[in-house]
This record gives C-alpha cells, sequence and structure tokens, in this order.
C-alpha cells in the first residue's frame, strides 16, 4: 500500500486516536502528520507480514504521544494513579461530557487500550501489537480501566428516573 492510500485510508483515525490520548486538536494533528511523514520517510519499517497498516500507523501515533508525554509531561502517572475528582452529577453536566472527561483523565496506559478497544474498534491483538505489550497485559489494563469508569461514572447511572447505561 501507498502512502498516499494509507493516508487516504487510515488518517482520519490516527487524528481520532491522537487527540483522545492527548485532548489537543493541535497536538493531535501534529502527531497525525508526523505519523506518516515517518511512514514516507522510511516505507521499509512496514512489515505486513507482522501487522496491517492501521495497527502499524497506531503503533506510530502511540509511541509520538508518549515521547510528547515524556518531552512535556505532566504529573499524571502512566498506569495507576488517584481516580480523579467527579462533579457533582445533579449539574447540568451532559452524560456524555462526563464520560469523555472520565476518559480523558484515565492513566495513559489504561487510556489509549480502551480508546483503541472500545472507539476504534481495534482487537486485542492488534493492541498488543501496537502497545508492544503481551494480550493479558492489554486485557488487564482493559479491565481496570473500565473497572476505574465504573467507579467515577457511577453518580451518572440513574439519570432522572431511568438508568443509564453508562
Amino acid at each position: 500500500m501507498t502512502p498516499q492510500k494509507a493516508f487516504d485510508q487510515h488518517h482520519q483515525a490516527v487524528y481520532r486516536f491522537a487527540y483522545r490520548l492527548t485532548g489537543r486538536p493541535d497536538l493531535a494533528e501534529d502527531i497525525t502528520q508526523e505519523c506518516f511523514l515517518a511512514l514516507v520517510r522510511s516505507p521499509q519499517r512496514y512489515d505486513p507480514a507482522r501487522a496491517g497498516i492501521k495497527t502499524f500507523l497506531f503503533a506510530i501515533a502511540r509511541n509520538l504521544a508518549l515521547k510528547e508525554y515524556r518531552d512535556h509531561g505532566g504529573e499524571q502517572a502512566l498506569d495507576d494513579s488517584e481516580l480523579p475528582a467527579v462533579a457533582d452529577p445533579h449539574d447540568s453536566i451532559e452524560v456524555s461530557s462526563a464520560v469523555a472527561a472520565a476518559v480523558a483523565a484515565l492513566p495513559q496506559l489504561q487510556r489509549e487500550v480502551l480508546i483503541l478497544f472500545e472507539y476504534e474498534g481495534v482487537t486485542l491483538a492488534e493492541i498488543a501489537e501496537i502497545v508492544a505489550a503481551d494480550a493479558g497485559t492489554v486485557k488487564s489494563r482493559l479491565h481496570r480501566a473500565r473497572e476505574r469508569l465504573r467507579c467515577v461514572l457511577a453518580p451518572y447511572r440513574k439519570v432522572g428516573n431511568t438508568y443509564g447505561t453508562v
């Protein structure tokens, strides 16, 4: 597959992934651009026998996001940090905004696995390839991310007189 075809088919998915990892549209654009430039500069690094092109591109985007975090990182731990504070669910905050905020507050390693699996539809095996971990580690991170979201979003489960699926 040519870099142009790869860009045409996957640039939106790579951007979405980078945006959800970083929470910044400008940084997501930069990561997406650098991801495809890496493919153009060194197309021989892609081995179709090892993984699909989308998996390869997600791995590059992840590494670029981690590099950005290391270079300009914050205080958030990569895996097991404290649970984030939750706003009062009786305020007029929308459930979708609460979910987005809760996902953004996940530790980096949990957030990337959750985003790839739930939002991008990547299989566990592909995620393991992207994050350079075994499938068991990916399952564990996904489980911890879901548990953390379940705890953080518990106040939003009952909205009015109906129960949501949060």
